[in-house]
């Protein structure tokens, strides 16, 4: 189990889409207001279907609240601006991802702060959709663990 934290999400459907994947990787999603969106908005409904009764989500007040009380082992910020290539940390159950809002990424401070790790990309785009990024990396994670 992993935990999927997004700071300051924007788009509803990305937020419902993490959901679904939350579910069917068994991680948890944290959500660091303030959010783009509603909790109950008909979007991001529709994006997690029946999953966001199923997904376990907690919303923050600010990242720091969200990072004491959480069980987690090493956090690491995913970036455009990251260090690493994803596929090179080792990562461990409890180990905690944040990443940052689909209009402008993760603030520098964080970045800085914790380990950062990149997924490479063609020099023609400038980011891939939050949805998908966090699958890559859960994903990542998940088969490093042996799928457990």
């Amino acid at each position: 189990m992993f935990h999927l934290i997004l700071y300051e999400p924007e788009i509803p459907p990305n937020t419902g889409n993490i959901m679904r994947l939350s579910v069917n990787t068994g991680n948890i999603l944290h959500l660091i207001k303030p959010l783009g969106f509603s909790t109950d908005e008909k979007s991001l409904k529709r994006a997690g279907m029946d999953y966001i009764e199923r997904s376990s989500f907690f919303v923050w007040e600010n990242l720091n609240d969200c990072l004491k009380r959480i069980n987690k082992r090493k956090v690491y910020s995913i970036s455009t601006k990251g260090k690493t290539v994803y596929t090179k940390p080792d990562y461990k159950k409890n180990d905690a991802f944040i990443f940052g809002p689909e209009s402008r990424g993760l603030p520098m401070n964080i970045i800085n702060l914790y380990p950062s790790v990149t997924i490479p990309m063609n020099k023609k785009g400038r980011s891939l959709n939050l949805a998908n990024a966090v699958s890559v990396i859960v994903y990542e994670a998940w088969r490093q663990n042996g799928f457990n």
